[in-house]
């Protein structure tokens, strides 16, 4: 609707006259690029990343995806512009280059084409191994039906880390988590890139990336799961919440408590960067919407509101469409500092941990409420604010499809599980009669 396409005839329109030579300039291959690298996480890294330019001289390309062009793109895309494969990208960075596929395909459904693979990465520096999946795996009406790479794809692996004499650098390309906890378990796997997608200059993002010349920050958008999680829940199962009865273990990073290979938001850099909180309110006043109605909404036990306190009131589940949420919105300001060795961009991500109701069961363990990227040289800080609105994000939905906003103390955790987490509590009280508060207190820090 926001592109116009009810707004008539679209030849008259503002973008009616755009064609394929608008499309492929070069500001937009460049932001394609940028989007691919933006993507790109680094699950592990032992050390090894970045690889040395100068001292890898030679360099074995491997797997069924390392030449991957439309694979990239997967579905829902337009015509691209033309395709950088990870073959491709890499050739930029290493002349003595070997490739061998290892797979015939994703499927990988024989292991003819390994010991091929195996001897290319003996006789090389290190190796790059672009494993994955494709749309023969996983697309719309097809299923995974497991959780490890398919066929002999790990056997490829496996036999790539015990032949090189160098080091291992693993690429998962997927929409999804893959269990790859084998290859953690691999001494010559020096690193594991996770690139989703990446769309048509993908392989310019990962040879960017594998030596150096983009210093990573993107985080994991999803769980990685080991196989025994798929093993044991049913895909046809729906529930989030976990339920000991049953031994359900939850899904998601919000009510999902086992095991994982990875967690929601887990993302490395080449770079180490520290957080702190720069201003953030301790305590916010929310006010119901009438004060003569306040008895129907509040006074559960009581024949004065005017009674009524946060000591009172905690734990209790107000609904939020009889709040004043005109000014419940507040500023976190968060600063990142670059302890360095490289420039590069920090994904901020906040969570929430709502305050303990006596009303509302099942809330999740935490939620992402914000996200922002900044981009931080070496030895400099940054900040970051966030906008938080307390009516609208931290709330949550009852049984009757309801939102409700939960009296007490919250806290905000700025930061993945993965990385060191800042924490702030943040008390949300309710105004009462004798406590309404005007604009100007509505928030106190």
């Amino acid at each position: 609707m926001r592109l116009g396409f009810f707004d008539g005839n679209p030849k008259f329109l503002p973008f009616g006259k755009l064609g394929p030579s608008d499309v492929c300039t070069d500001d937009h291959k460049a932001l394609a690029l940028a989007a691919a690298k933006q993507g790109i996480v680094l699950l592990d890294n032992n050390g090894v990343l970045p690889l040395s330019r100068k001292g890898t001289k030679s360099l074995a390309v491997i797997g069924p995806n390392a030449n991957a062009t439309t694979v990239m793109i997967s579905n829902y895309a337009g015509i691209p512009c033309g395709y950088t494969s990870p073959l491709e990208g890499l050739k930029k960075y290493v002349q003595d280059l070997r490739y061998e596929p290892g797979c015939v395909n994703v499927k990988c459904s024989n292991e003819s084409l390994i010991e091929a693979a195996a001897k290319a990465a003996a006789a090389t520096d290190a190796s790059v191994v672009v494993v994955g999946l494709d749309q023969s795996i996983e697309a719309e009406g097809l299923d995974r039906e497991n959780l490890t790479l398919p066929g002999f794809q790990e056997m490829l692996v496996k036999q790539v880390a015990n032949s090189t004499n160098g080091t291992v650098i693993l690429v998962v390309m997927s929409a999804g988590p893959i269990d790859v906890s084998f290859a953690k378990n691999l001494s010559k796997v020096g690193g594991i890139i996770w690139v989703g997608y990446p769309g048509q200059a993908g392989g310019d993002a990962i040879a960017q990336v594998i030596f150096g010349d983009h210093n990573p920050g993107g985080r994991s958008p999803f769980t990685w799961y080991p196989q025994e999680y798929a093993d044991k829940v049913s895909m046809t199962d729906m529930n989030m919440r976990a339920n000991t009865s049953n031994n359900f273990p939850g899904r998601t990073y919000r009510f999902y408590n086992g095991k994982t290979i990875y967690e929601f938001g887990h993302g490395l850099s080449y770079s180490t960067f520290a957080k702190y909180i720069i201003k953030a309110p301790s305590t916010v006043l929310i006010k119901p919407k009438s004060t003569s109605n306040q008895n129907n909404i509040l006074c559960l036990a009581s024949n004065s509101c005017a009674q009524l306190n946060h000591e009172t009131l905690n734990g209790q589940a107000i609904d939020v469409s009889t709040l004043n949420c005109q000014n419940s919105t507040f500023d976190l300001v968060v600063g990142i500092m670059n302890r360095g060795p490289k420039d590069g961009s920090h994904v901020v991500l906040v969570f929430w941990k709502p305050a303990s109701s006596v009303d509302l069961s099942g809330a999740p363990n935490v939620q992402l409420v914000a996200f922002e990227r900044v981009f931080v040289m070496k030895g400099k800080n940054e900040s970051v604010t966030v906008k938080v609105d307390v009516c609208k994000v931290l709330n949550l939905v009852d049984s009757k499809g309801e939102r409700n906003l939960i009296i007490g103390q919250h806290t905000l955790i700025v930061g993945s599980p993965s990385e060191r987490q800042v924490k702030h509590h943040l008390n949300v009280r309710l105004a009462s009669e004798i406590e309404l508060p005007t604009e100007s207190n509505i928030l106190s820090s």
